[in-house]
């Protein structure tokens, strides 16, 4: 990411402060809903969730890993032989090819292991960025703040950035609050998204933040 932000506002971090504090309260125990067991098994299914739904997802690994598991089992399979487990998810042509590249490359140059840093994780064949930072924050630890459709959507909604891509958008919404709640705030906004603030139709009578949100007051549903 090119792009550098002025510093926000004392204004500007303080009412952010006061959003993802409702938000942890409203979704203390928000997590992934992607299934999986280890590091190269969520690499799998963030790369299948493109397009798809995670209920989607989770439906197809669940018979998925019962048949292959490793990089090692991944990277003996054919695209095409792939691409007929995967089948039920968008773009599985595409994504099976992707997987079945990205094992090989995990065998010959990471003996198998999933790499731990961005930079690397990127090389991989399906792998972007919003990828590479829910495997590094979710298995690994490292303070990451994923931008998927719905974090994009609130984050604007919310006037927590104005920023253009998903790249913007996490350099704003980096800036407001600590790294160490970046985890949590990525998944309560998903949860919120998915549950309250939806796309087409939000529920701003039943939002936890509704008063907060410009959004929701320019469309004359906001709480004063």
């Amino acid at each position: 990411m090119k792009r550098k932000n002025p510093q926000p506002s004392s204004a500007a971090v303080r009412r952010a402060g006061q959003i993802f504090s409702r938000l942890e309260e409203a979704y203390p125990d928000a997590v992934t809903a992607l299934s999986y067991s280890t590091p190269f098994e969520l690499l799998v299914a963030v790369i299948l969730s493109a397009q798809s739904t995670d209920q989607q997802v989770n439906k197809i690994t669940e018979k998925l890993f019962k048949k292959y598991r490793t990089p090692q089992e991944f990277a003996l399979l054919t695209a095409d032989q792939l691409a007929n487990d995967i089948k039920g998810c968008g773009l599985f042509r595409n994504k099976s090819k992707h997987l079945v590249e990205t094992s090989r490359i995990l065998v010959e140059q990471y003996g198998g292991e999933v790499p731990q840093d961005r930079e690397s994780l990127m090389l991989l064949p399906g792998v972007g960025r919003k990828t590479a930072n829910v495997v590094l924050g979710v298995v690994f630890g490292q303070a990451t703040f994923p931008v998927d459709t719905h974090v994009h959507r609130l984050a604007h909604r919310l006037g927590l950035s104005s920023g253009k891509s998903p790249e913007q958008t996490e350099l704003d919404l980096c800036a407001l609050i600590p790294p160490e709640q970046w985890q949590r705030a990525h998944h309560q906004l998903i949860y919120h998204g998915r549950r309250v603030c939806d796309a087409r139709k939000p529920k701003c009578p039943d939002c936890c933040v509704n008063d907060l949100c410009p959004s929701a007051k320019r469309s004359g549903e906001g709480n004063s």
